[in-house]
């Protein structure tokens, strides 16, 4: 009771030292009683630090976030405030405080978890509110009507939560709004046309929701509208015309919904347009002549994904400042018109039925995408940024073959010159059919004769083998002889996954609307890969090798891998179709998530500083996934198995973010491995750079280690592509972001964390733990790389890699008082084969256990005992590791 009693004149005593500190000459002060009861209450609810608010301080001059004027609190952010440790166990949406501001006109909580449903009384009691930011909060429940009641409200922020139900029409009465951004939530319902009555709206964000429906005609009325977002929804119908009036609009964005028609004419009124986005949608028809001669402005425009057809525009693509243009996946068709681009500009025309001859421009400094046409002849101006497979050229690597290169020109009353004499690829497929036959013949024969041959022995050396065993065991009496006694190797843990079920064409042609290109993903390295869906709505990837281009039988080689290996971290197969001869199809179960590139580049991609990023819990978990299934290859199969193309777009992740490792096409035995025997079929390639494209990294755990270390600084930077590119602006990047990384300085790696995650103290101590481990895994010398086990094991336990134990937890200390858990997963260092070999002259085997990298640190002998050092070595380790940076 005494304590309560004291609360209650806590207030006026701390009015009594802030009017001691007025008269003292402080500037702004807080004069209410009931507002400075308010904000302790709300300090205790959101579970703030007194650090942040210290409670003897004057709030108005020392509280981070509170903003005063006249004696009242019009401001309060907490984004970015780090909570105490029992707030951020139980973090909430409880602001009830907030109604006795009665001043209050900006609150910000954007990035700072408050779960739970926006209360009905903010729209009852915030009066006075201008400004409402709850980005990223983890916002449940629909959008209260109240809110309709905030009269002088101008910008609403609710963008990257998980906000459910249709827009309230309430909304329309908010006159004075110039900002409503409600993307990447889960909206549905229509956008209801009392929009159009927010004459003072300059921002309109839907995207990333479930809006269906029309584009409203009415949204053309908002005069003063400068960017309009409604991408990624389900709209239906046209575009409609009536948002050429909108000339004051710099970014357009429609992309991914159902959009058809053609495009509008009257789009060429919007004079200030910068950036057009309209891509994947289902728009048909020609581009409208003389369309983009008024977008003086346009620097941007993608209509990807569409069913556009017609010849395309000369004076398009000579618009002086059109740096990005997009027309990939349409049906466009004629000749490419000479242009001069502007400077760096990029082009995409590819999967397009453009032919004829090309000249390339001369002034070309970007990058031209022609590949997937229909383009013939000999190229006039070579260009190395240009890509040009999949067309019908002469001299250049993966062509089309000439019967499809026939048959398009020949539909269309043309003529097809043909590949001529000089073409290398065209040459080694007429060397191959002439000497096909022959080799047949030679092969069958040969083969036969070989069989009659080995079967005559073998029944000859049964029969005279049979008498002299027969013999001896009835002189003897001693039972059966062995079949032999020479020693085999252990076996290890094999698991059959079997090939799934066998598909037939027609099966997959209904499934991806006969490989539509509305259902094309991505052109992969081994094959184009499509969404569909089976019989019973199963969402499928599937795999589509053409036998054309790839000449090496990469599908069965996966098809050995998956029936060889199975495991909960790699890609669920289920089935494949190899009806044709030209084309190969494997199935996959689809992933809901896409991939890590998927996940991480709305964030690299978009110019709004508020695109929602992963966050660190996910971002860790994934990292753990990762590890896993590299792990299992590493040192649970038998013999170990290397990836070998360990980037953000490999990892794949489902409904919940868990991990399953993807492109396997490249995965082969660990090369020099004793065992290599099991798996004959799976491919060997030759040692080269250090890359983790497929295709040119060596097969060796340490290079997989290396690309995975990238993959955990994209986790932590954000930054894309770094995992994928191992030129030199990425070892630049590189070498900088672990200039950063120290096993000293904590605060140091706050240069390169992503801007978009919202860390506190003990989130930014994991975070500085993955920086260091990613740091050990592209230590220059391979051999001083951890071992995948070591890594995974140090990812569970991110605090330990950077905290000192106390006494109390021994078990993971030796002797000596320097050494901690710390440096666990650099142990396996010390038993690279180097080491190894300088240690026991043998350079195989230690111990009766082989423990260098070269068999990722698989035990195949029935011993597990391991020195100390290798499960805690001096952290001496890590420092090494810093010098060398």
């Amino acid at each position: 009771m005494e304590v309560q009693a004291h609360r209650r004149y806590l207030p006026v005593v701390v009015l009594l030292l802030l009017l001691i500190q007025r008269g003292l000459g402080q500037n702004e002060w807080l004069n209410s009683s009931t507002e400075w009861t308010a904000l302790l209450d709300l300090r205790s609810s959101l579970g703030l630090r007194g650090k942040d608010w210290p409670i003897k301080d004057n709030p108005c001059s020392a509280w981070t976030g509170v903003k005063c004027k006249a004696g009242r609190v019009v401001g309060i952010t907490v984004s970015g405030l780090r909570r105490t440790q029992s707030g951020r166990l139980s973090p909430r949406f409880a602001v009830d405080a907030l109604a006795n501001f009665t001043s209050l006109v900006s609150f910000n909580a954007s990035g700072f978890l408050l779960p739970g449903s926006i209360p009905d009384w903010f729209g009852q009691s915030l009066v006075e509110l201008q400004v409402l930011d709850l980005r990223s909060s983890s916002i449940v429940g629909p959008i209260p009507s109240s809110l309709g009641s905030l009269s002088k409200l101008t910008d609403l922020y609710l963008s990257g939560n998980s906000l459910t139900g249709i827009m309230p029409s309430a909304i329309g009465q908010l006159s004075h709004l110039s900002v409503l951004d409600l993307s990447r939530n889960l909206l549905t319902g229509s956008v209801p046309p009392i929009i159009s009555s927010l004459n003072n709206l300059t921002r309109l964000e839907l995207a990333s929701n479930f809006l269906s429906g029309p584009i409203p005609p009415g949204i053309s009325t908002l005069n003063k509208l400068q960017l309009l977002d409604l991408s990624d929804n389900s709209l239906t119908s046209s575009v409609p015309s009536e948002l050429g009036n909108l000339t004051e609009l710099l970014v357009l964005d429609l992309g991914k919904n159902a959009l058809t028609g053609a495009l509008p004419v009257d789009l060429r009124r919007l004079r200030n347009l910068e950036k057009m986005y309209i891509g994947d949608n289902g728009l048909e028809g020609p581009l409208p002549a003389n369309f983009f001669g008024s977008l003086a402005q346009l620097e941007i425009l993608v209509l990807r994904g569409n069913k556009l057809d017609g010849r395309l525009n000369h004076d398009l693509l000579s618009h002086p400042k059109l740096k990005f243009f997009d027309v990939s996946n349409n049906n466009f068709t004629g000749s490419l018109p000479s242009f001069v681009p502007n400077s760096m500009a990029v082009f995409n025309f590819s999967n397009n039925f453009l032919y004829g001859h090309l000249n390339l421009p001369l002034e070309l400094h970007g990058s031209i995408d022609l590949s997937g046409n229909y383009f013939q002849g000999v190229v006039v101006n070579m260009s190395h940024n240009a890509i040009l497979r999949g067309n019908c050229l002469n001299m250049e690597p993966d062509q089309r073959n000439f019967e499809d290169c026939s048959l398009f020109y020949s539909g269309r009353t043309l003529i097809f010159e043909g590949f001529k004499k000089g073409n290398p690829d065209e040459l080694e497929r007429g060397h191959v059919r002439n000497n096909r036959l022959k080799f047949i013949m030679v092969g069958l024969f040969g083969g036969l004769g070989f069989v009659v041959i080995v079967v005559f022995i073998l029944v000859v050396l049964s029969k005279f083998c049979g008498k002299g065993k027969a013999n001896k065991r009835g002189k003897a009496n001693v039972g059966p002889v062995p079949d032999g006694d020479s020693p085999s190797l252990p076996k290890g843990p094999v698991y059959f996954a079997g090939l799934g079920d066998s598909f037939t064409y027609e099966q997959m042609l209904h499934s991806t609307g006969n490989f539509s290109k509305d259902n094309l993903i991505k052109h992969g390295h081994s094959g184009d890969l499509y969404k569909g869906f089976l019989e019973g709505g199963l969402p499928v990837v599937i795999k589509k090798v053409n036998m054309q281009y790839l000449k090496n039988e990469t599908y069965s080689l996966e098809l050995d891998f998956f029936s060889k290996v199975s495991h909960m971290r790699l890609v669920p197969f289920l089935g494949h179709c190899f009806e044709r001869e030209d084309e190969k199809l494997l199935v996959y179960k689809c992933m809901p998530n896409g991939d890590l590139v998927n996940c991480l580049q709305n964030i690299s991609s978009s110019e709004d500083d508020n695109v929602q990023s992963l966050d660190w819990i996910i971002r860790l978990k994934i990292a753990i996934g990762a590890a896993e299934a590299l792990s299992y290859l590493h040192h649970e199969c038998n013999p170990p198995l290397v990836h070998r193309d360990i980037q953000a777009s490999s990892i794949l992740l489902d409904d919940k973010f868990e991990v399953r490792l993807g492109s396997l096409s490249e995965a082969c035995v660990l090369d020099g491995d004793q065992h290599q025997n099991v798996f004959t079929r799976l491919r060997r390639k030759p040692h080269s750079s250090e890359q983790c494209s497929s295709g040119s990294s060596p097969a060796s755990c340490s290079q997989d280690i290396y690309c995975f270390g990238k993959v955990l600084l994209e986790l932590v930077t954000g930054k894309l592509g770094i995992s994928k590119e191992e030129d030199a602006t990425t070892k630049e990047w590189l070498e900088h972001t672990l200039s950063n990384i120290s096993i000293h300085d904590k605060e140091l790696v706050t240069k390169i964390v992503d801007p978009s995650l919202m860390i506190d103290d003990d989130l930014l101590e994991e975070v500085w733990a993955m920086s260091i481990i990613a740091k050990s895994c592209l230590n220059p010398k391979p051999s001083r790389r951890p071992l995948m086990r070591y890594i995974l094991k140090a990812l569970e336990n991110p605090l330990k890699v950077v905290r000192e134990e106390s006494c109390s937890s021994g078990r993971l200390r030796t002797t000596s008082s320097r050494r901690s858990w710390s440096a666990a997963f650099h142990g396996s260092w010390r038993h690279s084969s180097s080491d190894v070999n300088r240690e026991t002259g043998s350079g195989s085997k230690q111990g009766g256990r082989i423990s260098s990298h070269g068999s990722c640190g698989y035990d195949f002998s029935s011993s597990h005992k391991r020195l100390s050092n290798e499960i805690v070595p001096e952290p001496e380790e890590f420092r090494e590791v810093e010098r060398q940076y």
